[in-house]
């Protein structure tokens, strides 16, 4: 287990913002990985003044789509 832990590359920290119903920012957290709860968005660099205040537009990361979704065929 510890030369599994020496020798595997750690995960880099992510940034996300939690963004309320009315579009504010309520919290700010730094993971591994995405957060289970819902209104968190993954930032670029998180400001401690984006607090109770909206993003800026160019603070959200957007999702890369690895995939797209199968297509379904028609009913004839």
């Amino acid at each position: 287990m510890l030369l599994r832990r020496l020798f595997s590359r750690a995960r880099p920290m992510r940034h996300f913002a939690l963004i309320d119903g009315q579009g504010l920012c309520r919290a700010l957290r730094q993971m591994q990985e995405h957060p289970s709860q819902p209104g968190w968005v993954e930032v670029r660099e998180p400001s401690i003044s984006w607090l109770g205040s909206p993003l800026p537009a160019s603070a959200r990361i957007t999702p890369v789509v690895t995939h797209a979704p199968a297509a379904r065929p028609l009913a004839a």
